[in-house]
């Protein structure tokens, strides 16, 4: 997939993946790998901008920890960017239903 194809959706994505718990920037990559079959292999010149940018809005907080001799920053979602992820969703679900109408690929009712 290519990364203009993820434009607008990407930091939603971020999100999500550490919803549940706190991953440095290697695991969130291969967790969206993993979660899209394959389909998103993000670079770390897109990914590490995006999650420095989550950051500075206050939806992820990261903390240095060191793993088997080697350090690398965890990033976690706060409660700001629980709701942020909630709101983009939602959002999503709209736009998803709004253009699989008119696209004629929405489920038959």
């Amino acid at each position: 997939m290519k990364a203009d194809a993820l434009r607008g959706h990407l930091d939603a994505m971020i999100l999500a993946v550490v919803k549940d718990r706190p991953l440095h920037g290697y695991a969130i990559a291969e967790a969206l790998h993993a979660r899209s079959d394959g389909a998103i292999e993000l670079p770390t010149g897109t990914l590490y901008p995006a999650l420095r940018r989550l950051e500075r809005l206050g939806y992820l907080r990261s903390a240095w920890d060191t793993v088997g001799g080697r350090k690398r920053r965890t990033y976690e979602l706060t409660r700001s960017g629980r709701a942020h992820l909630v709101a983009q969703q939602q959002a999503w679900a709209e736009m998803n239903s709004v253009v699989s109408a008119i696209l004629g690929t929405a489920p038959a009712t």
